[in-house]
């Protein structure tokens, strides 16, 4: 550990069962940087941050803090050495409100009873802290998924830790939340607090980070000074080879019949008179601001929500879509944004997930063929190189992984009709670009896509044309070739397109 280093893990190993999360990582972290820990998803990233906070304790190796050998038994243990995480994936009290979970461990009581008028006070100096305009009594069950984020940013904050882990904290939040976070990065690295942050976003880490730690398959590849290493050689770095510019080539196919029809869909307050239609063999992109209405929209074809008014068509005929099984039925797969929540089963094992749609083209008078499914599950895993093993827990999967569980429900399926609400979210580089050829090579072979993404860069380079949502309404298309992040975001806020030269 050299002198300036606060932070030193040193031969630190961690398995699951199927896998082996860290092997050997050994690096120093210094007193008041941020530093950027970088790897794809199932690289150990977010394992080591855990491991640092108390969650998972280390199989061998140590973790010092300012030279002294620690080993926490829990987060609470961590967090009395003044360490704290931001978790990627959300945990919180769902039934509660904000302000019971941000004092969870430390609830205010007066006479022997919960003093609520300190309570509300103090999560709401928390929230403060942060900038987020949040009410404290609401139930966390109520929270967009950005709004969780931030209430558990103001936890980690609040807690006066000297360390605190950033694992993936912008997946989930706007441009305005983003900018607010970077501005408290700043404030709190002046108040002498270590950061280390856990991100695939390029920019990001240029932008705040001093010093980038990459892992591979659980190693350590390498920690360098942020000025001595480019985006090229980290990229390089953490998937083992150079990535050259994809170019789908589902684009230069023609499209066939028209598998989905949407004609004036509408769901009260949300969004209204939508219509659209998907082809065989293309990537239609839906573009628009946070609340524009595109989920409810991919929420609202599946079944998860009853329209208001409106038609859906599928292959020619009028489809009634009550629920997900009648989607089911119709060969429609969704990928929802929160895989947690509507994707997954956390507690049952990833091939199990990734077979419960299809679970009853396994059944012989009842009874599971489960030969027939574990060779079914296997092909799955390899044709998406999914880094576990079908027995593992889905929860213990990194959330890139989890991600390709999700996928490998409706590749199972045969879905000629998918629907993706932000694929890649949380995604590195190379996972990114493996699930970018995924929805290609569907788009080849005669599905029609229906993408979802914050991401203009990604929508652009994926879709055949792009439809864009503005309050609640469609409000253009674009052709690939039309498409530009300027000519789209002038869509989505209302400004007028630039004259053409």
């Amino acid at each position: 550990m050299t002198p300036e280093s606060v932070i030193s893990f040193s031969h630190i190993t961690k398995r699951f069962p199927g896998v082996a999360a860290l092997s050997d990582v050994t690096f120093d972290v210094a007193s008041g940087a941020c530093h950027a820990i970088c790897g794809e998803n199932g690289a150990g990233k977010s394992t080591l941050g855990k491991t640092l906070a108390g969650i998972h304790a280390p199989d061998s190796g140590t973790i010092s803090l300012d030279g002294r050998a620690v080993r926490f038994d829990s987060p609470r243990d961590a967090l009395a050495a003044g360490v704290a995480i931001v978790h990627q994936e959300l945990a919180f009290c769902e039934n509660m409100t904000v302000a019971e979970n941000l004092c969870l461990g430390r609830l205010p009581s007066r006479l022997g009873f919960l003093d609520r008028p300190a309570l509300r006070a103090t999560a709401a100096e928390l929230l403060a802290a942060i900038d987020a305009r949040i009410d404290v009594d609401r139930r966390m069950e109520t929270l967009s998924v950005a709004e969780q984020q931030l209430v558990q940013i103001a936890a980690a904050v609040g807690s006066g830790a000297s360390v605190i882990v950033f694992d993936e904290p912008t997946s989930s939040l706007d441009e305005d939340d983003v900018a607010r976070l970077f501005t408290l990065i700043g404030d709190l690295r002046r108040r002498g607090v270590t950061i280390i942050y856990v991100s695939h976003r390029m920019a990001e880490i240029y932008r705040l980070c001093d010093a980038i730690t990459v892992l591979r398959d659980g190693h350590h590849v390498a920690t360098r000074p942020i000025a001595e290493i480019d985006e090229a050689e980290l990229v390089r770095l953490m998937i083992g080879r150079s990535l050259e510019q994809y170019f789908p080539s589902h684009v230069g196919g023609a499209r066939g019949d028209e598998l989905l029809r949407v004609e004036g869909l509408a769901r009260d307050g949300l969004f209204s008179g939508v219509s659209f239609t998907v082809h065989a063999g293309e990537v239609v992109g839906l573009a628009g601001l946070v609340g524009a209405g595109r989920s409810e929209i991919a929420q609202t074809i599946f079944g998860l929500a009853k329209p208001t008014y409106g038609a859906i068509t599928v292959r020619g005929r009028r489809a009634e879509i009550r629920s997900p099984h009648d989607a089911m039925a119709l060969r429609i797969g969704f990928v929802p944004e929160d895989r947690k929540k509507q994707g997954l089963v956390l507690s049952m094992r990833a091939g199990e997930n990734s077979t419960l749609p299809t679970l009853g083209d396994f059944a012989n008078l009842g009874w599971i063929d489960g030969h027939r499914e574990r060779s079914v599950v296997a092909d799955l895993f390899g044709r998406l190189r999914l880094r576990a093993t079908p027995q593992v827990v889905t929860a213990s999967l990194s959330g890139g992984n989890q991600q390709k569980v999700v996928m490998a429900k409706w590749l199972a399926a045969n879905s000629d009709i998918l629907i993706l609400d932000e694929p890649t979210r949380g995604v590195d580089v190379g996972a990114k670009a493996e699930i970018h050829a995924w929805i290609d090579e569907l788009a080849g072979r005669g599905c029609g896509v229906l993408l979802i993404s914050s991401e203009l860069p990604e929508l652009i380079n994926l879709s055949s044309r792009i439809l864009v949502l503005r309050r609640g309404q469609l409000v253009g298309e674009m052709s690939r070739a039309e498409a530009s992040q300027d000519a789209l975001l002038r869509l989505m806020t209302g400004l007028p397109q630039r004259a053409a030269s």
